[in-house]
């Protein structure tokens, strides 16, 4: 796994817990250990994950929803560190970095049938006016060569289209 991970918490040893969580997941994991230090972190950094202890969450709401604003596109997790240990805030975020990249795959592919979509109308147009053009009896000897690269030129972005959009529309 990779990833960027922000712990705020006050919890003395926190350091420690991070740096094996780091060493477990393969991850850079930060730790601000007071309010200010998260948003800050938060603001100069975008996170994958962003875990904040239940107590300071809970303690000053407009600070937590600051938080969870700033975080963006990260996973947000809150837990309470005085019952989770060490194991389990480790698997809390292996889940959450999961989630973030399952959601991540699943955007790419939506945005690719969205591209796909709006480029096979102009496409198709392209292939049918040049394909016309090439049946003009009209058309130049120096043009005709022109027009039938370009025949093939779009011809084949459709069906490069056509393939991934089958092939992205029975996964997504």
């Amino acid at each position: 796994m990779s990833g960027n991970i922000l712990i705020i918490s006050t919890m003395q040893g926190m350091e420690q817990c991070a740096a094996s969580i780091s060493q477990e997941t393969k991850t850079d994991v930060q730790v601000a250990t007071t309010r200010r230090a998260g948003i800050a972190a938060l603001r100069r950094t975008e996170y994958d994950v962003v875990v904040v202890e239940e107590g300071l969450a809970e303690g000053d709401p407009e600070w937590a929803d600051q938080v969870w604003h700033n975080a963006s596109m990260a996973m947000p997790l809150q837990l309470n560190f005085g019952i989770s240990g060490c194991a389990r805030l480790s698997r809390e975020i292996r889940a959450a970095l999961a989630r973030r990249m399952a959601d991540k795959n699943l955007a790419r592919r939506a945005a690719a049938v969205d591209i796909a979509n709006e480029l096979k109308s102009p496409v198709t147009g392209l292939l049918l006016e040049s394909e016309l053009a090439l049946r003009d009896p009209g058309v130049s000897p120096t043009l005709e060569p022109k027009l039938r690269h370009l025949v093939e030129l779009a011809g084949s972005i459709r069906e490069r289209l056509r393939a991934d959009a089958e092939g992205l529309g029975a996964r997504a």
